[in-house]
């Protein structure tokens, strides 16, 4: 019970990583539906970055509220979303 809690903390604060990269990178010319694409977006990335996260950092004890979990989900999150951003501006 305790990992499908963690995927899900993965999933929320990877939520909110993706919607302050709105707040970070600026993007003048947004479309509406920009912030759930956002979400979504960011809820992926730390779903797969908190499972790289404990498959490298928690090999001993692999569960998902870990510290390396946890902090790879909100690394890979914040990457892969200010990456989509970046491009994103730099098309326009």
């Amino acid at each position: 019970m305790e990992n499908w809690i963690g995927a899900a903390v993965w999933i929320v604060i990877g939520g909110v990583v993706g919607l302050s990269m709105k707040l970070v990178v600026k993007n003048p010319s947004e479309t509406p539906g920009h912030s759930v694409l956002l979400f979504v977006l960011g809820a992926f990335a730390a779903a797969i970055g908190g499972m790289l996260g404990v498959g490298i950092f928690e090999w001993d004890d692999p569960t998902a509220l870990s510290v390396g979990g946890m902090a790879s989900a909100v690394v890979f999150s914040a990457m892969m979303t200010w990456v989509y951003r970046w491009g994103v501006r730099g098309l326009t």
